[in-house]
């Protein structure tokens, strides 16, 4: 008995190697996904879907809920029109408005009931001055390259871009901003899942 021990060690071990050699190589003939294939999967990796996802979300960016906060200058912007601010309010040191005027001085962190009265959410604010996200007068393209450009956006991941366009109150409450506002074109669900599968399939940008 003591003479076949190291021979059935031997077959065990060859019966393992063969097991996983089958399962690396075989493993897609049985429904198991190896690395190299997960990789080449088109869901991770299609520019052309990726593309026409953020080309659906341009009119959100450029609605007056969105672009009153990203327009040109050290100002925000009010109302469907885009009137610069009353009372002279400037972006200030962090976004958050200068001296007295302070965003936090007229926007709660929800909307004031009544006709055109002060909107609010929390955090209200512009994006600062290190990287105010300006996309006015900008191409698709170049609104996608500000975006998620890390010198540009706050050093936000990929991640954190697609977080804070489909959770952030501020972001959200675009889709309620109170009586007397119009809403963007999307609903927050389709600019969610669009935003969502331009990071999905790519983060491409168009030309």
């Amino acid at each position: 008995m003591a003479s076949e021990k190291p021979r059935l060690i031997g077959r065990l071990l060859t019966l393992i190697l063969f097991a996983g050699a089958l399962f690396l190589v075989g493993g897609g003939a049985f429904g198991w996904a190896t690395g190299e294939q997960m990789v080449a999967q088109p869901a991770q990796n299609n520019a052309e879907r990726s593309r026409s996802a953020f080309l659906s979300v341009i009119p959100v960016l450029r609605h007056p809920r969105c672009f009153n906060c990203h327009s040109s200058g050290d100002f925000p912007r009010q109302g469907d029109d885009s009137h610069v601010h009353a009372q002279n309010v400037k972006r200030g040191p962090s976004g958050s408005g200068k001296y007295g005027e302070r965003c936090s001085t007229c926007h709660q962190d929800h909307n004031v009931d009544g006709l055109n009265m002060p909107p609010g959410a929390p955090n209200w604010h512009l994006p600062p001055p290190s990287h105010p996200m300006i996309w006015e007068g900008k191409t698709p393209g170049e609104i996608c390259r500000l975006i998620k450009d890390p010198k540009q956006n706050g050093d936000k991941s990929l991640a954190a871009i697609v977080e804070h366009a489909t959770s952030d109150k501020l972001v959200l409450w675009g889709w309620s901003p109170g009586e007397g506002r119009t809403v963007p074109p999307l609903s927050h669900e389709e600019f969610a899942q669009q935003i969502s599968e331009w990071a999905k399939y790519g983060a491409a940008c168009p030309d």
